[in-house]
C-alpha cells in the first residue's frame, strides 16, 4: 500500500541494540502458529503409529523345522510356561472351555461379543493389541468390569519370530502401557500373533516363547480353532469350536479384523449348546485354579498409561476434525471453482457481447487520487502514466508525510493537471479523504503510488457509471514484476484468484473489495457512507461492504488494467497478506449486522458475507489440509490413490487458471509454476491467515507496514524514458 500510519522511530545508536534484538523473544503471533503446526504434525504421526502405519511389520515367516523344540511342548497343552527356565505345558480340565478372542477390541464387534457373553453369564480371555486398546480403552475397561481376562497380543501384530529382542520388548511394553491406560492393570498372559497349536511350534517361534517366559509371561496358544476368520458359516464355526469327548479346550475366535457377524451368531448358539452339555466357560486362571493374571498398576506406571491413552484419543479426535475439515475444504474449493467457472463464463458473455453498454458513454472529467508515502522510486512512472490517459482527468498526489522527497519529485515534473497536497503522516484513509475533499469532479478514481495505468484505464474504469445504480467499480489489477518465482505465483493468484473471483462476485452482486490499486467511486456514494474509514486495516474492503449495504451496485471492469508492484520477498509478502487477512476479518466483523438487517444491507449480509467468509477466510485456512493429507498419504499410504487425488485437485485448479488466463489474454507459460505454488505458496498464506486469526482472537493490534518499492513496474513493452532519473535506493532530499 502507498501509505502507513504514524509510528515512532527506532533508536539506532542504543548500546547493546544488536544483542537486544538477538535476545528478543519470538512474537506470540508467530510462536502460536508454529506450535500449532508442530502439534498437528505430532498428532498425525501418533495416529500413523497407532494405526500400524508407522513401524508396522506385516511379514509372516514361512514354516521351519521343529527339532529344537522340546517334545513335551510339541505334545503338550495350549498353556506354555517357560518362566524359570523350565518349560512346561498344561491342558485344561475336562468340560472347561476357555473362549479366547484375538485382535480386538473392535468398536463394532467386541460390544456384540460382550453382549452375548453377558447374556449367557460366560467368561472369556481377550488377547488385545495395543493399537486397538489405545483407540478403544472403554471396551477394555468393560471387559475387565464384566469379569473377563485380558492377555497381550503385541502392540501392532508383527510376527515376533522375525523381530529382534529389543523389538519384542518394545511390543510387550507398549501393549502393557495401553492396557494400563485403558483399565489400570497389567497382565501375565500372552499370545503370539500368527500362532496356532502347540504342535506347530518351530525353531523360530520357540526361542521367542522362551524369551517371553523370561520376562514373566505365560504363553497361551489354542487346541481348538473355530476358523471363524475364514467365515465358513455359523454351523461350521460351531463344529470347529466343539472339542471331542468332553475334553477341556482353549477355543480360538476373533472379535476384530473384519466382518465378525458369523462369529457373533455362532457364539450365541455355541455357548448355549455347550452349557447344555455340561461345559463351563471361565477365564484361563479360573479354569486352572490359578491366581489372577491381572495386577493393578499405580504410581508413575498408571500416570504414563493414562497419558498415553489421552494422547491417542486426542490424536484420533484431531484426525477426525482434520478429515471433517478436509471434506469442508473440498466442498468449498470445488464449489468455488465451479461457481467461478460458470459465473465467469456468464460475466464474460454479458460484457463482451456485441453492442454491450453500461449506459450512456461517460465523458465527464475524473479526479484521480494517488496517496503516497515514500514512493520516490516509482511515483514518477505512476504520474506520467496518468498524464498519458486518453480521458480528461485531474491528478491529486496526496503526500502523507513522506521523508524521501516524493512530493518534490512530483512538483519538479511540472506536469499539467497534476497537483500535490501535503499532510502530516496520518495513514491512507486520511490521505484519501483529504483527496476527496480537494477533488473537483464527481467521479473519483483511487490508485496506489506504486501502480501504473494504461492510457485507456481511466476511461474503461468509469464507463460503468453510465448506469446510475453503480456506486463503485473494481479494475483489473495485474502484477507487473512477475519475472521472479514469487512474482509469478502472485501473478497466478491475481489473475485466477482475484480477477476471476471478481467476475463471479459481479454476477452475484456482492463484490467484496474494490482493489486499492485500481478502483473508482461516485463522490455521492462515498459521502453517503461517510468516506474512507480507518476502522480497519482493509479500508478498500470496508468501503466496498459499506456501499453494498447502502444499496449501490459494485461492478468489475475487466478492461481497466493497472500494473502494480507486488512484494518481492517472502517477508514483504507476509506483511502485506497479514494486513489484508486481518483487515478483511475486521471488515466482516464491522459489517456483521448486515446478516440480520433488511433491504440491500440484508441482501449483502445473507449472500455476500457468507461467501466472503467461506471463500476468503475459511477455505484458505483449511486449504493446506489437502497438502497435509497428501504428505500423510505419501508417507503412510495409499500412495497411488493419494497422488491421484491430489493431481485431480490440481487439474481442476489448472483448468480454472487456464480459463482465467485466457479471459485476461495472459501467456500460459506462467502456469508452469502452478504445482509449486500449490505446495509452497499456499502454506505461506495459511500461516499468515492463522496468524491473523490469532491476532484477532487475542485482541492484538496490527499497524500499517510499508513495503519496499523498487520502481521496476512499467507498462508492458515500454522502455525506460531517457530523461527518467535513475533511483539508487537512497532517500531524495
Amino acid at each position: 500500500m502507498a501509505t502507513r500510519s504514524h509510528r515512532p522511530g527506532t533508536a539506532t545508536g542504543a548500546p547493546g541494540g544488536s544483542r537486544g534484538r538477538l535476545r528478543r523473544r519470538l512474537p506470540m503471533r508467530l510462536l502460536l502458529p508454529l506450535l500449532l503446526l508442530v502439534a498437528l504434525l505430532a498428532m498425525l504421526m501418533l495416529r500413523g503409529y497407532v494405526h500400524s502405519e508407522i513401524l508396522a511389520d506385516h511379514r509372516v515367516g514361512p514354516p521351519a523345522a521343529s527339532d529344537q523344540v522340546p517334545k513335551d511342548i510339541l505334545k503338550g497343552g495350549p498353556v506354555i510356561d517357560t518362566r524359570g527356565g523350565r518349560p512346561a505345558s498344561l491342558d485344561l480340565p475336562d468340560h472347561e472351555l476357555v473362549l479366547t478372542f484375538d485382535d480386538g477390541p473392535d468398536p463394532m464387534w467386541t460390544p456384540k461379543v460382550l453382549d452375548v457373553l453377558k447374556k449367557h453369564d460366560a467368561r472369556a480371555v481377550f488377547f488385545i493389541t495395543g493399537t486397538m486398546a489405545s483407540r478403544y480403552p472403554d471396551l477394555v475397561q468393560r471387559m475387565v468390569d464384566e469379569g473377563h481376562e485380558i492377555g497381550l497380543h503385541t502392540f501392532n501384530h508383527p510376527d515376533l519370530s522375525l523381530q529382534s529382542k529389543s523389538r519384542v520388548d518394545w511390543e510387550l511394553s507398549q501393549n502393557q502401557l495401553a492396557l494400563a491406560g485403558a483399565a489400570g492393570i497389567r497382565t501375565s498372559l500372552f499370545r503370539p500373533p500368527y500362532s496356532s497349536f502347540a504342535q506347530n511350534m518351530d525353531n523360530k517361534s520357540w526361542p521367542v516363547t522362551e524369551y517371553i517366559g523370561s520376562k514373566g509371561y505365560i504363553t497361551i496358544v489354542n487346541n481348538t480353532d473355530s476358523e471363524d476368520w475364514r467365515r465358513p458359516g455359523v454351523q461350521q464355526i460351531i463344529r470347529n469350536a466343539t472339542p471331542k469327548g468332553g475334553k477341556g479346550a482353549v477355543v480360538l475366535m476373533h472379535d476384530s479384523g473384519g466382518d465378525r457377524s458369523q462369529t457373533v451368531a455362532a457364539l450365541d448358539r455355541y455357548v448355549a449348546g455347550m452349557k447344555d452339555q455340561g461345559y463351563r466357560f471361565d477365564t484361563l486362571t479360573a479354569a486352572l485354579d490359578a491366581p489372577s493374571a491381572h495386577t493393578p498398576v499405580a504410581g508413575l506406571e498408571a500416570v504414563k498409561g493414562e497419558a498415553w491413552v489421552f494422547l491417542v484419543q486426542a490424536s484420533e479426535k484431531t484426525t477426525g476434525v482434520l478429515v471433517t475439515g478436509l471434506a469442508v475444504v473440498g466442498v468449498l474449493v470445488f464449489g468455488r471453482l465451479g461457481l467461478m467457472l460458470i459465473l465467469s463464463v456468464a460475466h464474460a458473455r454479458r460484457v463482451r457481447r456485441r453492442g454491450f453498454r453500461w449506459g450512456a458513454t461517460v465523458t465527464e472529467p475524473v479526479s484521480v487520487l494517488v496517496p503516497a508515502y515514500n514512493e520516490a522510486k516509482c511515483i514518477e512512472q505512476t504520474v506520467r502514466s496518468l498524464v498519458a490517459s486518453d480521458h480528461p482527468i485531474e491528478v491529486l498526489v496526496i503526500d502523507d508525510g513522506s521523508t524521501d522527497g516524493t512530493a518534490r519529485i512530483v512538483e519538479n515534473l511540472g506536469l499539467p493537471g497534476v497537483r500535490v497536497i501535503r499532510q502530516l503522516n496520518a495513514g491512507k484513509p486520511a490521505a484519501l479523504n483529504r483527496g476527496i475533499a480537494n477533488a473537483r469532479h464527481d467521479l473519483i478514481v483511487m490508485m496506489d503510488g506504486d501502480t501504473v495505468f494504461e492510457p485507456t484505464t481511466v476511461r474503461e474504469l468509469v464507463q460503468p457509471f453510465g448506469d446510475p445504480r453503480v456506486g463503485a467499480v473494481a479494475g483489473n489489477a495485474k502484477v507487473g514484476n512477475r519475472d521472479s518465482l514469487i512474482g509469478a505465483w502472485q501473478h497466478i493468484e491475481y489473475v485466477m484468484g482475484f480477477n476471476l473471483d471478481r467476475r463471479m462476485y459481479d454476477v452475484l452482486r456482492c463484490m467484496p473489495t474494490i482493489p486499492g490499486a485500481v478502483g473508482a467511486f461516485r463522490r455521492s456514494a462515498l459521502e453517503r457512507v461517510g468516506g474512507m474509514s480507518d476502522d480497519t486495516l482493509a479500508e478498500d474492503t470496508d468501503i466496498t461492504m459499506a456501499l453494498h449495504r447502502d444499496g449501490w451496485h459494485v461492478v468489475y471492469a475487466e478492461k481497466a488494467i493497472a500494473w502494480t508492484e507486488a512484494p518481492e520477498s517472502v517477508q514483504q509478502l507476509w506483511s502485506q497478506r497479514y494486513r489484508w487477512s486481518y483487515g478483511t476479518m475486521q471488515a466482516i466483523w464491522k459489517h456483521r449486522r448486515s446478516l440480520v438487517e433488511r433491504g440491500p444491507s440484508g441482501r449483502f449480509g445473507r449472500v455476500g458475507m457468507p461467501l466472503v467468509s467461506m471463500f476468503m477466510v475459511v477455505a484458505p485456512l483449511l486449504a493446506p489440509l489437502i497438502d497435509v493429507f497428501l504428505l500423510y498419504g505419501l508417507v503412510f499410504g495409499p500412495t497411488e490413490k493419494t497422488i491421484g487425488a491430489w493431481l485431480g485437485v490440481l487439474a481442476v485448479q489448472g483448468v480454472c487458471a487456464a480459463y482465467a488466463f485466457h479471459l485476461d489474454k495472459e501467456r500460459m507459460t506462467h502456469l508452469i509454476s502452478l504445482p509449486l505454488q500449490q505446495l509452497l505458496y499456499r502454506q505461506l498464506m495459511y500461516v499468515v491467515l492463522l496468524q491473523s486469526w490469532i491476532t484477532a482472537l487475542t485482541g492484538g493490534r496490527l499497524r500499517w507496514q510499508k513495503l519496499r518499492r523498487t520502481g521496476a513496474v512499467g507498462l508492458p513493452g515500454a522502455g525506460s524514458s531517457a530523461n527518467q532519473p535513475q533511483m539508487d535506493g537512497r532517500p531524495v532530499g
